[in-house]
């Protein structure tokens, strides 16, 4: 496997190059400064098999950046680790096709379970953001795809005490696997909740259920 860490703080990106050579021994380990050594590293001939990445290396076009980069290597998992602690900037990452969003202040054991999370196929956003107030994660600008008000998702959502508890497990980021494994359910009766599930909330994708079931308590 080949993991490639982006972020211009050079301490910053060789502290995370041996955190994870201790989880991750037998892998490949790219460094890069700036959005154009990265993007030369995806366009290559030996493209990396996971990227992580800060929001603000000196070249970098914003969320675009994100957007790119997962067009060019769209089967490689693409996690932000950023100083930002704000819900709005998650939320963004993750609509651009992040598999994860990792603030910087995190620990260590977050970050490590955040990133076996997203390589088992999963998407990590860490509770603290989907709870946050009206600058956050939570505060998902209205659409056709999000209910208008409380009352609208109550009328709207009739789930079954089963596809609660999956739509519990999509909340903490976990993959149709590890749901079927933990309910006791096969891939395919999951797949088949997530799907009802995303038809009673009016949503098409597991990031809007997340948001709009923590936007309203669901539970």
């Amino acid at each position: 496997m080949r993991i490639l860490i982006g972020d211009d703080h050079t301490l910053f990106r060789e502290g995370i190059n041996r955190l994870l050579e201790q989880i991750f021994p037998d892998a490949e380990y790219i460094q890069t400064a700036t959005y154009d050594e990265t993007i030369a590293h995806c366009s290559g001939q030996q493209p990396p098999d996971l990227i992580l990445t800060d929001l603000h290396m000196p070249g970098w076009p914003g969320f675009e950046g994100i957007r790119h980069i997962r067009a060019m290597l769209p089967e490689a998992p693409l996690v932000v680790v950023s100083a930002s602690e704000n819900g709005a900037d998650a939320r963004m990452a993750l609509d651009s096709g992040a598999s994860g969003f990792i603030p910087k202040s995190s620990s260590v054991q977050i970050m490590v379970s955040a990133l076996r999370l997203v390589l088992a196929g999963g998407i990590y956003v860490p509770h603290a953001l989907l709870q946050s107030g009206t600058s956050g994660l939570t505060s998902m600008p209205r659409d056709h795809t999000t209910p208008s008000s409380p009352s609208d998702l109550g009328h709207n959502i009739n789930l079954t005490q089963r596809q609660r508890d999956v739509l519990n497990c999509l909340r903490e980021g976990k993959s149709n696997k590890q749901i079927a494994y933990e309910l006791g359910l096969s891939e395919g009766t999951v797949k088949i909740h997530v799907t009802a599930i995303f038809k009673s909330m009016n949503v098409k994708n597991r990031t809007q259920a997340v948001i709009s079931a923590s936007r309203y308590a669901l539970r």
